[in-house]
């Protein structure tokens, strides 16, 4: 059985129909609901049903608590209507006419950047045009139809191979054929398959506030994308990107976010270290990058916020700063990259 949905404030209806989720048949329509990971993992798809039941399914507490249901609040991505659905939720209207799609690539070479960090280059098919925007992500669909995220950090406007930044996770099924750790080693010529574009973090050029973008670890990826769309289309706003890791070596474009700051007046680069060692020679900030950004900016209530990386920092990152520093709930856009560990451990509360 299907049902209809209307969202607020817009009046935008779509339907549901019987195995979708909300956001499911929300893309599939064309309606723009915000949204991250897809599982229950990340809070990105966060909204309130005014009327009407839905059916939510398993998924993570910190994303959604027992409160929030308490006051009517779901995920998108995790609610099946039971009923029609009124639901309260922002728009985003930036995707424009952007189609998701599914394409093969061809691996064209594998750089590693630190120890754990892999940039692997694309080659699509010869007059393929992808279009997507800074800061969105692919799904791999390996052989067995499972899926695995990563963000493009390649702008859309750079010609040539398509850029991401993998991350080795010990025991993860895709990353540890892309580092060669058990049976197989991913090789330049290879084929894989993915979709997309997906996401709803991307830089929303209807404003001019200053932007604070906050990055640990691979979360660096996304974040260049959008900065290099913002040199690429002139847009001036002032940008501070605090970049945080475990030790420098984490940081492994640094001296890329320094060439930014050297030749670019509206940006600057605070590189963020939380667990340096003693060979390291650390002399930089420490402590947690988060942190670091509330240290500088007290007041946030008239910057807004790009955060990517690790789902503790975000989680972290949006609580402190709307809590303590006057940051506006709406004004703070992330990508919590969850593993594959908060997808196989979804709790219901």
């Amino acid at each position: 059985m299907s049902h209809q949905v209307t969202v607020l404030p817009s009046g935008h209806q779509f339907t549901v129909n019987a195995g979708q989720t909300v956001l499911d048949a929300a893309l599939k329509a064309g309606i723009g609901l915000p949204y991250g990971c897809k599982n229950g993992a990340c809070g990105s798809c966060k909204g309130k049903v005014v009327s009407g039941d839905v059916s939510l399914a398993p998924h993570q507490s910190r994303a959604l608590s027992a409160d929030e249901i308490k006051q009517g609040m779901t995920l998108f991505c995790c609610a099946s209507p039971l009923s029609d659905v009124t639901v309260e939720a922002r728009e985003v209207r930036a995707q424009g006419d952007i189609q998701i799609r599914k394409l093969p690539c061809r691996v064209q070479s594998m750089e590693r950047a630190a120890p754990d960090v892999m940039l692997l280059s694309l080659q699509l098919p010869a007059n393929e045009r992808f279009q997507f925007l800074a800061g969105q992500y692919i799904e791999f669909i390996l052989k067995d139809g499972r899926r695995r995220s990563y963000s493009m950090a390649s702008a859309p406007h750079e010609e040539g191979p398509m850029q991401l930044h993998i991350r080795h996770l010990v025991g993860g099924l895709f990353t540890d054929h892309v580092f060669g750790v058990g049976a197989t080693q991913m090789k330049e010529r290879e084929i894989l398959r993915f979709e997309g574009p997906f996401g709803s973090f991307f830089l929303r050029e209807d404003s001019n506030k200053p932007i604070v973008m906050v990055a640990s670890g691979t979360g660096f990826a996304p974040v260049r994308a959008i900065i290099e769309h913002m040199a690429f289309k002139d847009i001036r706003r002032p940008v501070r990107l605090y970049w945080g890791g475990r030790r420098p070596q984490d940081l492994y474009m640094d001296a890329a976010a320094r060439a930014w700051a050297a030749s670019r007046p509206d940006f600057q680069y605070i590189p963020v270290i939380s667990h340096a060692l003693p060979e390291d020679q650390w002399t930089g900030r420490s402590g947690f990058v988060h942190q670091a950004v509330m240290q500088d900016l007290p007041e946030l209530a008239d910057w807004e916020v790009y955060a990517c990386g690790a789902p503790a920092m975000i989680d972290a990152a949006r609580h402190d700063f709307s809590a303590q520093c006057g940051l506006p709930v709406e004004a703070f856009y992330a990508d919590s990259f969850t593993s594959e560990a908060d997808v196989a451990n979804p709790v219901v509360v």
